[in-house]
């Protein structure tokens, strides 16, 4: 395990938790940025949806490739010296997103993108659990409430600038500018600690039944995530059969009780412990998509909605914050480990939805989900101890 030990002038601890939390702002509003120009860039250069589908892929694929490399460095040189220079680069990477000008140097792009997206996100998580243990208390979930916000600023911003027909580059530097100035502020503040490069630390390293374990309650909510980021329209559209003006209503209603829920979260798990709050998500998620599936009405399907987004808030960052305990692995190795499992079911969810969707039905595709929801409880049932 690492410990956190304090800079030359000792910063209070809300000063670390503000410091973090706004890491976690700027990175949120970084990736919402990007997301809310996609079409803007496919249409400059004149994608496909096929075309753009496949060069979307180069994302996540940076991302997964660079995860174990991310833990490893993390836990060579400590967090406190990734975090900044991550959080520098990767509006930098999104900057040269918008001056791609053809599809190889839009994939070249979004793969380093991917890169610096995840390190950020690992160093910026392994600080997260340093803050939370001077705490000895959950923060965790409201940390990660704080990318879900900027999220909706984000989308904001890019609905404005879209409005007013501002280039993505112009955007993207307003958004680069405004970071460089955030970790400026911040980067003092810093949580410092101690980092094991005396000791050998390998880059692939065999996970514990414990981190496994973790590892699949990650995978059960980012195949729920996914599939509410990609296919909760369609549901609406195909299934719901709302009125297109309705059409987005089960993703924001998803989105706002996800958002919300990261900030009542911390309050409920020191109440009722990280056990029974994942028992309480799974339920959640399988109440809200059983809903949707067998009362598929505007209404009642966005009631379902509401109830996954509050079941899928919590799960992810308690799952990173017993990962940032374990007692085998440095921090940055264990969230990488844990991060790698579940990532595959955030890649695997959405095209394994819309197989399933193909042989039977959408309807069906939205049941099994329920069941991975029920997963989450039975899991979190079965592990003995979360650190």
């Amino acid at each position: 395990m690492l410990a956190f030990i304090s800079p030359t002038t000792i910063p209070s601890r809300r000063a670390h938790r503000l410091a973090v939390g706004s890491f976690f702002f700027l990175q949120g509003l970084c990736f919402a940025s990007w997301g809310s120009r996609i079409p803007t860039i496919q249409q400059q250069l004149g994608l496909t949806e096929t075309e753009l589908g496949m060069v979307l892929f180069a994302l996540p694929l940076g991302q997964i490739l660079s995860l174990p490399f991310a833990g490893w460095l993390i836990a060579r040189a400590g967090s406190h010296r990734v975090v900044v220079p991550a959080a520098l680069v990767y509006p930098v990477s999104l900057l040269f997103i918008s001056l791609a000008w053809n599809v190889l140097q839009l994939l070249a792009a979004l793969f380093i993108f991917g890169i610096a997206s995840n390190l950020i996100n690992i160093a910026v998580n392994t600080q997260a659990v340093g803050v939370e243990k001077l705490y000895r208390k959950p923060i965790m979930a409201s940390l990660h409430g704080l990318w879900s916000l900027a999220g909706f600023v984000g989308a904001a911003i890019g609905t404005f600038m879209i409005g007013k027909a501002i280039l993505p580059q112009w955007h993207f530097l307003v958004i680069m500018g405004f970071v460089f100035v955030g970790v400026a502020l911040c980067a003092r503040y810093v949580l410092h600690e101690e980092s094991n490069a005396a000791t050998r630390q390998p880059l692939f390293a065999k996970p514990d039944r414990y981190l496994v374990s973790l590892g699949v309650l990650a995978f059960c909510c980012l195949v729920c995530e996914g599939a509410m980021f990609d296919w909760s329209g369609v549901y609406f559209k195909k299934v719901v059969k709302a009125e297109k003006a309705w059409i987005g209503a089960g993703y924001t209603a998803f989105m706002c009780t996800m958002a919300t829920g990261r900030f009542v979260a911390d309050y409920v798990t020191s109440r009722i412990g990280i056990r029974r709050m994942l028992q309480l998500n799974g339920i959640l998620m399988a109440s809200g998509l059983t809903i949707a599936v067998v009362f598929p009405n505007l209404l009642t399907a966005i009631a379902g909605f509401l109830l996954v987004g509050a079941g899928v808030s919590a799960v992810v960052p308690l799952v990173y914050s017993a990962a940032g305990r374990s007692k085998v692995m440095a921090p940055g190795v264990a969230l990488a480990t844990v991060s790698t499992i579940g990532f595959v079911g955030f890649l695997l969810g959405p095209p394994l939805i819309g197989l399933v969707a193909g042989a039977s039905s959408l309807r069906i595709s939205f049941a099994i989900i329920a069941v991975l929801g029920l997963c989450v409880s039975l899991i979190a049932s079965r592990i003995r101890s979360f650190g």
